[in-house]
């Protein structure tokens, strides 16, 4: 008889590898019955999550204070875990107007594995750190490994590397707390319970991580200065829906219409704080930019010409 691997019996300890008796009769199911067991596990993601807040919130705080000096995010991981990480990092530029250095995603089997699956990518730790020494990880850098198992050897890699590194260090996992046994600043684990097709962690435990990747640079984003009232004030105008959306918001913002919106943000070199800062307080481009240097980039400060610095 032969013996099982170790692996075999990780696995089936796993939260992830469970079986849902909610869904044990779907292969025979109607599609209208498919999709109302599908939409009745979703709805567990977002509570999941929220027990997590205290955590998340803690990561933030890390995050924020990496990106005050200098430091920037890096997020690793494996198979779908690893193109949400690079979904978010590419979506912060145009959203906050951050370089893209700022935050980042690692994948195991590197950008072939973003479009096609690369098995057997994520099954080694040296290519964890590898990668991160690849991307010029440094300390004072934020590592968030990104793993629904919690047990990818390359996430597992690179998260031990960058802590040899001086770096700080989170992990989101879909497994219980109890069971998170990596040596990490902070770990963020929403378990949403067996997937509605055993182990396909592709969909409840990875829209749980959607949402949680969501809360990290958006709310470090907004503590960096990025945002003014609930709108994004520092995108960059690099298609048409953004220069439409940067008008509107300046328009929203200070009740001026179309034409003059315009005219405001070409006066501020197509940069919507600048432009809210220059109208509201009737100053000039120089002053604004002066204004929000001395407010830490927040503009509610700088319309005041205050100097601010957030707790």
């Amino acid at each position: 008889m032969a013996q099982r691997p170790p692996l075999f019996d990780e696995l089936q300890q796993l939260a992830t590898e469970q079986r849902n008796p909610r869904s044990m009769q779907i292969d025979t199911a109607s599609v209208p019955t498919i999709l109302d067991i599908m939409n009745a596990e979703d709805h567990l993601v977002a509570e999941a999550v929220g027990t997590q807040l205290t955590w998340i919130g803690e990561a933030v705080d890390i995050i924020v204070h990496a990106f005050r000096n200098g430091g920037r995010l890096f997020y690793a991981g494996a198979g779908t875990s690893g193109r949400l990480g690079i979904l978010d990092a590419s979506e912060c530029p145009p959203t906050f107007g951050s370089d893209p250095e700022m935050v980042q995603g690692l994948i195991a089997g590197g950008l072939p594995a973003v479009f096609q699956a690369q098995e057997g990518a994520e099954d080694h730790e040296e290519h964890g750190a590898t990668a991160l020494d690849e991307a010029g990880v440094r300390a004072g850098d934020v590592v968030c490994g990104i793993a629904a198992s919690r047990r990818t050897p390359f996430v597992i890699g690179a998260v031990k590397h960058a802590r040899t590194l001086g770096c700080k260090t989170l992990f989101v996992t879909c497994t219980p707390r109890e069971a998170f046994n990596i040596d990490v600043d902070v770990a963020i684990c929403p378990v949403v319970g067996p997937e509605v097709i055993m182990g396909s962690t592709r969909m409840k435990s990875g829209t749980a991580q959607k949402l949680v990747l969501n809360m990290l640079t958006t709310a470090s984003m907004i503590r960096m200065g990025k945002v003014y009232e609930n709108m994004m004030v520092d995108l960059q105008m690099t298609n048409a829906k953004l220069v439409e959306r940067s008008k509107r918001t300046v328009m929203t913002v200070t009740g001026v219409a179309y034409d003059e919106a315009t005219q405001i943000l070409d006066a501020a070199g197509g940069h919507v704080k600048t432009a809210l800062v220059m109208h509201l307080a009737g100053i000039s481009r120089e002053e604004a930019a002066n204004r929000l240097e001395k407010a830490s980039g927040f503009v509610r400060p700088a319309i005041e010409d205050q100097a601010y610095t957030p707790a």
